[in-house]
């Protein structure tokens, strides 16, 4: 399979390094409706994670869209969505750098001819690939992502998948002493954080997991050590922090689907067609755009559709939302 850029994004839609505008605060539900840049929080004073990011050895994938330029590291590490550690946008650069990530490890179970306990080391390539993906929001925001990671296939290879497997779930790490939005009086989700995929969509070659981003380890509020990323879907399916993988017959249940099944659904692809209750998704902001910056049209699976498009022949998108 040959990645061909779906869409090239224009120059003038790129968050540029030197744009720092007042924060206006998203809650999750209403951040859709909400106009106007953000500005990262370039330092945290009260918590400033000083963990030392290592540099990543990695080489180019052809399932790069070189074409995209990619959103200032500024943004993409200060304008989060990780409950765990809040739900303001700020919370996890403010508050992630309580989490230890060494050691790591996942647990692999389910339908699988090899289930264990898996270290980090032992499942994650000495050498990764670099891979720019678009990033899209539910509450209807853009970014473009410069990655570091390997495909999630390399790891359900590994373990050997049943015949009867259909779906792999993915739980994150549940460590309230060390992840305040799990441990506070307003508790936004149900604890672990979980997510799933068909199968057929875990095997894609698009789907990354991935451990950087700029060539670098992930800091802490962007899901280190070792997250998941499936482009054509809004972001709340691309679960951080991952420490168990479940292969399963049945599909698995996800946490926005358990406390909003209305408003979210198993699938989560992008589709501009396809509004969430609340408001549109026929267009979406670009991140450092600016208070005026005229919106995107969103693309179909986030512009992924002739890569992806074949995994769901057949289905009513509408229904299978």
């Amino acid at each position: 399979m040959v990645f061909r850029p779906a869409q090239k994004i224009l120059p003038s839609e790129i968050t540029p390094k030197s744009v720092y505008l007042n924060r206006r605060t998203l809650l999750a539900g209403s951040a859709g409706a909400a106009i106007g840049s953000i500005m990262p929080s370039v330092a945290h004073s009260a918590g400033e994670n000083t963990r030392v990011l290592q540099k990543l050895e990695t080489r180019p994938s052809e399932y790069s869209n070189e074409d995209l330029e990619p959103t200032a590291k500024e943004y993409i590490t200060s304008y989060n969505n990780f409950y765990e550690f809040g739900t303001g946008k700020e919370d996890p650069a403010r508050n992630a750098h309580t989490l230890t990530v060494k050691p790591w490890s996942i647990k692999i179970d389910g339908l699988v001819n090899k289930p264990g306990e898996y270290a980090y080391e032992d499942l994650v390539p000495a050498v990764q690939e670099d891979r720019i993906y678009r990033f899209r929001c539910v509450e209807a925001w853009s970014m473009v992502v410069p990655w570091v990671g390997f495909q999630l296939s390399e790891i359900l290879d590994k373990v050997e998948p049943l015949g009867s497997a259909k779906y792999v779930a993915f739980e994150t790490l549940v460590r309230p002493e060390e992840m305040p939005g799990q441990s506070g009086l307003f508790q936004a989700l149900e604890w672990p954080y979980v997510e799933g995929l068909r199968l057929d969509e875990a095997m894609h070659p698009l789907t990354l997991m991935a451990t950087g981003l700029y060539g670098e380890e992930l800091p802490n509020q962007n899901g280190a050590p070792i997250r998941l990323v499936v482009p054509w879907k809004y972001g709340f399916k691309s679960i951080k922090s991952i420490v168990r993988i479940t292969l399963t017959e049945q599909e698995p249940p996800t946490s926005w689907n358990i406390a909003a099944p209305r408003e979210y659904g198993f699938y989560s692809n992008v589709n501009p067609r396809v509004d969430h209750p609340r408001w549109s998704q026929a267009s979406e902001r670009i991140i450092g755009g600016g208070l005026f910056a005229k919106r995107k049209p969103t693309l179909r699976f986030n512009g992924y559709e002739e890569e992806v498009g074949d995994l769901y022949a057949g289905m009513d998108l509408t229904k299978f939302y």
